[in-house]
């Protein structure tokens, strides 16, 4: 089968998409935020939440719903951060699944990624990989401080470094909403966790942008084959 990757390129190709598949795992998992509220656990994702309360009409109390589910809305996301984060960062994993799946079909596609093309695609991956792990290691301090972005001279590297980044920063914007002032007892703020904890799904997003960044991008400068030349 005729294929424009190196053997090299082939490990590229599937670390790519494993990688893809991880932060876009951890995108779609309610469990960014941990907290608790009557008692019971409680966890955001950005446009998804477990345990929920309700007025139990019988008892005359509020009692938690123990139950998973997005918002029924997108207007029902507690706060506009939050809704612009859940945009820009699923259109920032949307770009490296893409670029994952195209390493794939290189796979038995002949001449689709140049030596060229492959490090483009691993500058790509490098700086969408740079603002997760930057940003989950302020997360895990208890605080955070967004940090710089990185420009590069690739437009398309440029919109996936910021779309992602942006996504990350925005997050924590979200924590003096209502919502995660119940769960975080009622000490949380804009970049303050107060109670709650950051849960493994951003962790898990944040892991699959640092692999990207940390191997994808070295195995990319060697993923293409040297293009023939054709004479005219």
């Amino acid at each position: 089968m005729a294929s424009s990757l190196t053997c090299t390129g082939v490990i590229w190709a599937l670390l790519s998409f494993l990688c893809a598949a991880t932060s876009c795992v951890g995108f779609f998992m309610p469990y960014w935020l941990w907290g608790s509220q009557l008692g019971k656990s409680v966890s955001f994702g950005t446009f998804r939440r477990c345990s929920y309360p309700v007025h139990d009409e019988s008892r005359q109390m509020m009692v938690m719903v123990e139950e998973c589910g997005r918002y029924a809305s997108f207007q029902g996301i507690p706060s506009a951060e939050w809704r612009i984060c859940t945009i820009v960062t699923g259109l920032g994993c949307g770009l490296l699944l893409l670029v994952a799946l195209t390493a794939l079909m290189a796979c038995c596609v002949s001449e689709l990624i140049s030596r060229t093309v492959g490090r483009v695609a691993g500058g790509i991956q490098f700086l969408g990989g740079v603002r997760i792990s930057q940003n989950s290691w302020h997360l895990a301090s208890g605080s955070f401080q967004p940090m710089g972005s990185p420009f590069g001279r690739q437009e398309a590297e440029r919109s996936q470094g910021l779309l992602i980044g942006a996504g990350c920063a925005l997050y924590p914007l979200g924590w003096d909403s209502e919502e995660v002032r119940q769960t975080c007892g009622y000490v949380s703020g804009q970049f303050d966790l107060g109670k709650c904890e950051i849960g493994w799904a951003y962790y898990c997003t944040g892991a699959g942008a640092a692999t990207a960044m940390l191997l994808c991008t070295w195995l990319a400068c060697f993923s293409g084959k040297k293009q023939k030349q054709y004479p005219y």
